[in-house]
């Protein structure tokens, strides 16, 4: 795990938390994104905390630049998300995880585990302020790929751009946990995307979801 933060105190509260779990290790702490880069091009951890406000070079530069390198770590960007515009800058950067830095520390491990396991994390309150940002927003032209999509595929889809874990798109749609990972998977397949963080992007900008209508 490194740390990307340019406040000292809040570095070392997270590497405190973190270092409680047996399984997890901070390796590097960095005060600016260009640092951040660097140290983790050196030490490679599996997961980059990263905030957005920092000198030098901001958090979603250094994100992008990690995630175009060979083996990229997973990143969690940690903000205020002070301004829907950086919220939006942050969530097409492509980092894996999303999360205010008002969360508890239990919601942080959880963040942590579930990034470093190969999925996506959206805090709840983001999930809010996406639909936000994208209300009033004219809609676009459907992209062609949306049709490869079965009518189930296209449910689940606009279930993740609500924020919705596999388990409560499974209540939601009355089927078990495992169709629901399959067809998770086949959407992120058809639609070349990374991981539901991109899923819930493309929802919205695609117009298959539209702020304030969950069903498109």
């Amino acid at each position: 795990m490194l740390i990307a933060d340019d406040q000292r105190m809040l570095r070392a509260g997270l590497r405190m938390v973190i270092e409680t779990e047996p399984d997890m290790t901070v390796v590097g702490e960095a005060g600016d994104g260009a640092e951040a880069v660097t140290l983790a091009l050196r030490l490679r951890p599996d997961v980059v905390l990263m905030d957005i406000a920092m000198p030098r070079q901001d958090g979603l530069a250094a994100t992008r630049t990690l995630l175009a390198t060979p083996h990229p770590p997973r990143i969690i960007v940690l903000t205020t998300f002070d301004t829907d515009e950086n919220l939006y800058r942050a969530l097409r950067a492509g980092a894996s995880g999303f999360l205010l830095k008002v969360s508890s520390p239990e919601h942080l491990i959880t963040a942590i585990r579930v990034v470093a396991g190969g999925d996506a994390l959206l805090d709840p309150a983001v999930t809010t302020r996406v639909i936000s940002a994208f209300a009033g927003r004219p809609g676009p032209e459907p992209p062609k790929e949306l049709a490869d999509l079965t009518p189930r595929e296209a449910d689940v889809l606009r279930l993740m751009a609500r924020g919705m874990s596999n388990g409560e798109i499974a209540a939601a749609l009355a089927v078990g946990d495992a169709t629901v990972k399959t067809h998770v998977a086949r959407v992120l397949m058809k639609l070349n995307l990374r991981d539901r963080v991109q899923a819930v992007v493309y929802a919205y900008e695609s117009g298959l979801v539209r702020a304030g209508n969950a069903t498109g």
